[in-house]
């Protein structure tokens, strides 16, 4: 039995020390916050409740697989359904495209309310993606990375040096096909022209596997991580910031806290590595994709029937999520907004015909700033700075010896699933007792 250390409460930590307490070993997660859960949490305010963080996830079976793994099956702890409509696109012409996931036939059909032929080379772009993922899934997300007996179809996708702005701009005409399938890297921080073509990807696993959300807001998904680790015999040590780890001889002993050193035969890194002085120089070459602008609102009155999230595309771009906990006769919105944001996010939304600044009863504004500093550090993880981004991030093996990282920061892939599949890497690599 060996005795893991955690760092960081959020999804991929909380994942990882499930596997890994499953796996036999004597774990302790340590958390700066006075909770768990990280963006998986609940943002509160009168009767109101959001989601601190996202809304909905992709590719369910990551998530069932990791309850499997660690304990009772998921079925039994979360109620994760399947969303029939992504989401709502609208752009600045006055069109607006509903696209539904899970379905290359839907897609066609709707994609081709925007004009006859754009369905058809909306699929044809997104099957490219087909091998991509089954190559990236198999020996990238699945697989702990090792240049010796790398693919070399791997090698050369990661190192491909075409942007995914060039490759959407020769692929679609119509600049309204772009802003689609580029949108979720741009809300998530990144700038296109900086981005890899495979990172992409997320438009072909939203065709072929949905999205999928929880009843009341994933942050239930964080509160039964929680339990699964009480379930699960792991130590938790809350408001308990790491400071730096302890290396003798190459290899980590201990890892050094605010409220004194913790032992350690391995530490599972699931923060961002630039707070840990030991490995912030492997990472220096590197910068983290910070958040959007948020704001939380409680509305009153006759307020707008949206679906589950609505773009509105534009500059500002802005995203409207629905679906939070509200009073009967009453709605919770979050609206994330990025790019030049000169004045209030809601006066924004008006400008975009969602005008709704007189029904607002409740708000709480959150800065990218107040996020980092709510969550220490970003939920988005490395920003793209070309392919080379892909292979000076860490993951799941460190330069140091025992140390492992997981989470937001160790994957090359946005969100849950991704940070879920880096703790299975780190779970294989540790192994059983």
């Amino acid at each position: 039995m060996a005795r893991v250390v955690v760092i960081g409460g959020g999804f991929g930590g909380m994942a990882a020390a499930a596997r890994l307490a499953k796996l036999g070993h004597d774990v302790t997660l340590l958390e700066r916050s006075a909770q768990l859960g990280g963006a998986l949490t609940t943002v509160e305010l009168d009767e109101f409740a959001w989601d601190a963080g996202p809304t909905s996830t992709l590719l369910p079976a990551v998530i069932r697989d990791l309850f499997r793994k660690s304990g009772r099956p998921l079925e039994r702890e979360v109620d994760l359904q399947p969303l029939d409509l992504v989401r709502e696109h609208r752009f600045a012409d006055g069109t607006s495209l509903q696209l539904p996931g899970a379905s290359r036939a839907a897609q066609l059909a709707a994609v081709d309310g925007l004009g006859t032929g754009l369905g058809q080379q909306w699929v044809d772009h997104v099957a490219t993606y087909g091998e991509t993922w089954e190559l990236l899934r198999k020996e990238w997300f699945e697989r702990p990375f090792d240049d010796v007996v790398a693919p070399a179809e791997l090698t050369s996708l990661l190192g491909r040096r075409e942007s995914l702005d060039k490759r959407l701009r020769r692929t679609f005409r119509d600049e309204r096909l772009r802003l689609v399938a580029g949108h979720r890297l741009v809300m998530d921080g990144h700038v296109l022209r900086d981005v890899p073509v495979f990172a992409g990807v997320d438009i072909y696993l939203e065709q072929r596997f949905g999205a999928w959300t929880v009843p009341g807001g994933l942050a239930t998904l964080g509160t039964a991580m929680a339990e699964r680790l009480v379930l699960r015999g792991v130590t938790v040590l809350t408001s308990t910031a790491a400071t730096d780890l302890v290396v003798t001889g190459g290899r980590v002993a201990a890892v050094r806290t605010d409220q004194g050193e913790v032992p350690a035969d391995h530490v599972v890194v699931a923060i961002d590595p630039r707070r840990l002085p030991a490995l912030a120089s492997y990472v220096r070459r590197t910068m983290p994709a910070f958040p959007p602008v948020v704001c939380h609102v409680g509305l009153e009155g006759d307020v707008p029937d949206l679906p589950h999230e609505v773009v509105l595309h534009g500059d500002p771009l802005l995203v409207v999520r629905t679906g939070g906990r509200a009073p009967d006769g009453a709605a919770a919105w979050t609206v994330l907004g990025r790019g030049r944001i000169a004045e209030d996010v809601l006066t924004a939304l008006a400008r975009q015909g969602l005008d709704v600044r007189k029904k607002v009863v409740a708000r709480v504004d959150r800065s990218p700033r107040d996020l980092v500093e709510r969550w220490g550090g970003s939920p988005h993880g490395v920003l793209w700075q070309g392919p080379r981004t892909a292979r000076t991030r860490l993951g799941p093996r460190t330069p140091i010896d025992g140390v492992l990282t997981a989470g937001a920061h160790a994957t090359t892939g946005s969100g849950l699933p991704f940070a879920g599949l880096s703790a299975a890497l780190v779970a294989e690599v540790v192994g059983r007792a």
